[in-house]
């Protein structure tokens, strides 16, 4: 890890984060004490939306509080390879999901391009690896659990 400390006074970076984070807890909130549907036990359908607005509140309040210290670490130089591999798998999964290729296929396609972003040189193990988790995943949610998931060739056979 990197060891040299900033000397500026205000982390920019962080505090835009922040900004991010508290405009997105209030939009969610927003969103929950609009939704009209009312439980009669307790917790209802709005309880997760209050729970997640409430953590990225406190989130982005500790971003404030980050951005605002003295002594923080420089970042690190950003690893564009990485990044185009991550982008590419969350596109090759819309992509695989929009054009019917199915649950398992677009699984195997961002768990192998997410392997290769971390350093990992055998995509089409990775590949493979994918499509095994996709299929369990794929079975547990729509026969265990009767929850429907993007169906393509693949998931048509079971």
């Amino acid at each position: 890890m990197n060891q040299d400390v900033t000397t500026s006074r205000v982390d920019r970076p962080a505090l835009v984060v922040a900004a991010l984070l508290l405009i997105a807890a209030a939009l969610v909130f927003y969103d929950a004490r609009s939704q009209t549907i009312v439980s009669t036990y307790g917790l209802g359908p709005t309880a997760m939306p209050y729970l997640v607005s409430t953590v990225l509140a406190i989130l982005g309040l500790s971003h404030v509080v980050v951005a605002f210290r003295e002594g923080l670490p420089k970042p690190e130089a950003v690893d564009r390879n990485a990044i185009l591999w991550l982008t590419g798998g969350l596109i090759g999964l819309i992509a695989c999901i929009g054009l019917g290729g199915g649950f398992i296929m677009a699984t195997a396609i961002v768990f192998s391009c997410t392997a290769r972003s971390f350093g990992r040189q055998a995509l089409a193990i990775d590949f493979g690896i994918g499509a095994v988790l996709g299929l369990s995943i794929f079975l547990l949610f729509s026969k265990l659990l009767q929850l429907t998931l993007p169906s393509g060739p693949l998931e048509n056979l079971f």
